[in-house]
């Protein structure tokens, strides 16, 4: 018996890899802009920074966090084979540095009033993970 592939189910989920060293860098509590310095591959530092300056009311710097971020993080999807459109799994904590710039761009975006752009990104972020939605609308 022949098997074949299912053309219907669409792209199988993108998993970026992890990067030990940062994520454990930033997790022993080192600055967010320490590790994006040293790793400024690594998306989860860039949102910790847009997070940040939001927080503390800077939209502006938040948003160009937020998009490096979100490109450095493009980078590695494409690397990691993402042609474009799929899931990327909000339950694989390397993808959630990614995932967490695209929702920090859409609300910097959003508080810019780069209303086209702010909603463009939030319909990519349910696009590709609606647990990430689900759990960035809680968290902010």
């Amino acid at each position: 018996m022949e098997t074949h592939e299912n053309l219907l189910a669409g792209p199988p989920p993108t998993l970026l890899p992890d990067n030990a060293e940062a994520r454990q860098m930033l997790e022993s509590g080192a600055k967010a802009a320490d590790v994006a310095a040293r790793f400024p591959a690594y998306s989860a530092a860039w949102g910790a920074l847009a997070d940040d300056y939001f927080a503390s009311g800077h939209a502006v710097t938040s948003y160009a966090f937020a998009r490096t971020g979100y490109h450095r993080g493009l980078d590695q999807l494409r690397r990691a084979g993402w042609k474009g459109h799929g899931p990327i799994p909000w339950e694989h904590e390397p993808n959630q540095g990614f995932l967490r710039c695209l929702n920090a761009l859409a609300r910097a975006a959003h508080a810019i009033g780069e209303k086209d752009e702010a909603e463009r990104c939030a319909q990519f972020l349910r696009d590709s993970s609606t647990a990430a939605a689900e759990a960035l609308a809680t968290a902010s």
